[in-house]
């Protein structure tokens, strides 16, 4: 029986970071499936409006080799219902999140993969803000 990855993110101004997570989070099982943030998810998460789009992000994730099927995370408060919805065997979270989401093991296996190091989209739009 093949094994459904799901993750989410943001996605904004792709970077390898957010490349190396995709792969390896496809690694750990058959299907990736990808929730990326509403426009407005992330402005309420994150203070500020994407510098892509959510049409774009959707479009930048879904053209990679690893991501079978995108999907709009509309509230970080439906992740269960998502998980549901797509039949996730896994969920892969950063370690930024570690912990946070435990209480879906439930459900399905809960893994949290390290960040790449010194790679964050928040310092990226800050260093072409300095420029």
């Amino acid at each position: 029986m093949p094994r459904t990855v799901i993750t989410f993110g943001t996605f904004d101004v792709f970077h390898v970071g957010h490349l190396r997570v995709l792969e390896r989070a496809a690694a750990l099982g058959d299907r990736l499936v990808v929730g990326v943030s509403a426009d407005a998810l992330n402005e309420r998460k994150k203070g500020r409006v994407p510098v892509f789009s959510q049409r774009e992000r959707l479009a930048i994730v879904a053209a990679l080799r690893v991501v079978d099927e995108v999907f709009v995370e509309e509230s970080l408060e439906l992740k269960r219902d998502y998980l549901v919805e797509h039949a996730a065997d896994v969920l892969v979270m950063g370690d930024d999140w570690a912990g946070k989401f435990d209480d879906l093991g439930d459900i399905c296996e809960v893994v949290y993969l390290p960040r790449t190091p010194a790679i964050s989209t928040t310092a990226i739009i800050e260093h072409i803000a300095e420029l």
